[in-house]
């Protein structure tokens, strides 16, 4: 961690990435105001590298699982921008819950605590035992069974709501499949993917 510190936050900000080499969107840092009064003194930004969010992940990750009183171990790596986060612990099926919605709620929480810290989006992703990737293995199955049945009907199908990184799967897994496009639809957790059959021109 390095600071920085200016009249403003702008000029902090401007100090770091004249030191660090580095742009504004990709600048990793919190902040801290020096008050005298109640007027603000200066602006100080503590400016971190991927090294730390990663530390700081994993420390809230088996704070939370620590406060489940389960043992356990985390194996992080950094893949394609995404931080993957794997879990080994005494009690697997329990930090995945049923259809996997505790392993969901453990990645929302630690997603949202880490963004918080950092100010920041980052794309964070926390499986159990290969849980993940078997339910992306089986729900790109499903996806492009879907769509096949979508290019002869060209009937609209719409899946259950998921996640965004289960929808990503199947965007992605769709993405080149011919007459198939995909959207997404809704809000919140209530968001889903739209498999729609277009003809040759795109309509």
């Amino acid at each position: 961690m390095k600071e920085f510190s200016g009249k403003t936050l702008d000029e902090a900000i401007a100090k770091a990435i004249e030191e660090t080499q580095t742009t504004k969107e990709n600048l990793i840092y919190t902040i801290e105001d020096e008050k005298k009064g109640l007027f603000v003194k200066k602006t100080i930004i503590n400016v971190y590298d991927l090294s730390d969010v990663v530390r700081s992940a994993e420390d809230y990750l088996l704070d939370v699982v620590d406060a489940l009183e389960i043992e356990s171990t985390v194996n992080t790596k950094i893949d394609d921008d995404i931080i993957r986060m794997t879990i080994d612990s005494t009690h697997n099926p329990i930090l995945i819950g049923k259809n996997g919605k505790t392993l969901q709620a453990i990645n929302e929480l630690v997603k949202l605590a880490v963004n918080n810290k950092f100010r920041r989006r980052f794309r964070i992703l926390v499986d159990i035992n290969g849980y993940k990737d078997n339910k992306y293995d089986k729900l790109t199955w499903k996806a492009r069974k879907i769509a096949k049945e979508v290019q002869q009907t060209h009937v609209t199908a719409t899946l259950d709501p998921m996640p965004a990184d289960e929808r990503r799967i199947v965007h992605n897994a769709l993405n080149n499949m011919t007459n198939i496009k995909t959207e997404s639809k809704g809000e919140g957790t209530h968001r889903q993917v739209q498999i729609i059959f277009i003809n040759k021109e795109g309509k």
